[in-house]
């Protein structure tokens, strides 16, 4: 009965997610997309965290670096994850190409949904540009004036702008960098740069940018040299996170409901679009402190639940998960019940096989002479040595994998 249960309320989900499907695929390059519902514990609003913006380019040279952020987001996630008081990790994204392209941007808005994220990062792919400058200038003013930066003096804002071609600085109508870096400055957002590949007026304008942004100059190869190993453990650690994404049991008024179903579904498509490796990347950061708002967000029942943050008893028939509706309250308390006994267990297994993966990772990447000149490598620095300034240091002394 209990397995019975819970299937019914992960087939009811699947469903609606299925349906709301579309909505992903239909993305509209002119607008924003918001941050999810603001979380029922107002608590958690005035935690220490972390805002990460990448300002990537899009155009056709930077297939390597666009499959290298799609490998290891979960990585740079679950690396953050170690700074000291880094409870809320959120993430946005800026892609952009040049005018006469099929976009000149698009933005994806801060937030906790590292999956809804994940999900549109999957559907870009490197088109476009080819005239050597970019649309640099419209980028950087989108990811200062159109991302929702967090007000809080103890948040680390950080922006990455990763690029292997400088800015058009010929356009009407355009604001140029060092307007928009003056901006960044005045709200405290650290702005990052990383070249691929080592063409010299890109190094330049890079380097200047870094040094207006008042952050930190890497360079890598066009390809990200980013560290891209599979494990033993990746096959396994896909399925028990799939197992506890299906534990998911959302409440709430119609219009809540649905927009979780959004992330639901971007939930599947992850599921049927990422490597096995990110896949079991992204099962070790959610079971992390930070993770916790990706795997589950607000409006799930049994968390709520848990944290007492509501009663079972309080919450209106019209707001619980449709299979819970027509249970005796006795048969809705076991569900609950049940549901957070099965998260416990598969995230207990999820920590102890993680431990192991990053473990057989640590090794292989000693063995080959370390990771220094990679991407996570120098990310790993520069991330340590600015949160480091904000005393929020790394717990760990190697980026996670």
């Amino acid at each position: 009965m209990n397995t019975k249960l819970i299937a019914i309320a992960l087939f009811t989900a699947t469903a609606a997610a299925v349906a709301a499907y579309p909505a992903i695929e239909a993305f509209d390059a002119k607008k924003t997309i918001t941050k999810p519902l603001v979380s029922r514990n107002p608590q958690q609003q005035h935690r220490p965290k972390v805002d990460v913006v990448f300002v990537l380019d899009t155009t056709g040279s930077m297939g390597g670096m666009i499959e290298a952020a799609k490998e290891k987001i979960w990585s740079i996630a679950s690396t953050l994850a170690q700074a000291r008081g880094a409870t809320e990790i959120e993430m946005g994204l800026v892609a952009y190409r040049d005018r006469g392209d099929a976009y000149v941007t698009r933005v994806v808005d801060l937030s906790t949904d590292l999956d809804s994220l994940y999900a549109t990062l999957m559907g870009f792919e490197a088109q476009g540009g080819g005239d050597g400058p970019e649309s640099v200038n419209q980028a950087l003013y989108e990811a200062v004036h159109r991302i929702s930066w967090s007000q809080d003096d103890d948040t680390y804002k950080v922006l990455f702008l990763v690029g292997d071609a400088p800015p058009h600085m010929d356009y009407e109508n355009d604001v140029q960098y060092p307007q928009s870096l003056a901006e960044a400055r005045r709200r405290d957002i650290v702005v990052n740069t990383i070249q691929c590949g080592r063409t010299s007026d890109t190094e330049q304008a890079w380097q200047r940018i870094a040094s207006l942004g008042q952050g930190e100059f890497l360079q890598v190869d066009q390809s990200g040299s980013a560290v891209a190993l599979s494990t033993p453990y990746d096959a396994e650690l896909a399925t028990l996170a799939a197992r506890l994404d299906d534990t998911r049991l959302y409440y709430g008024a119609a219009s809540e409901q649905a927009a979780k179903q959004k992330k639901v579904a971007a939930t599947l498509r992850l599921r049927e679009s990422a490597s096995l490796a990110a896949q079991a990347r992204r099962a070790t950061f959610n079971v992390s402190d930070s993770g916790a708002a990706n795997q589950f967000g607000d409006g799930d029942l049994a968390a709520d639940v848990a944290s007492g943050r509501v009663s079972l008893d309080e919450v209106d028939e019209s707001q619980l998960p449709p299979p819970l509706v027509e249970m005796p309250k006795a048969e809705r308390e076991r569900v609950v019940e049940q549901t957070l006994e099965a998260r416990e267990r598969l995230q207990r297994q999820i920590k102890q096989l993680s431990d192991k993966r990053e473990a057989h990772l640590q090794e292989r990447v000693k063995a080959a002479g370390g990771a220094r000149e990679s991407l996570d490598g120098k990310l790993f620095e520069v991330l340590g040595k600015q949160l480091d300034a904000r005393g929020m240091p790394f717990s760990d002394s190697a980026p996670r994998y």
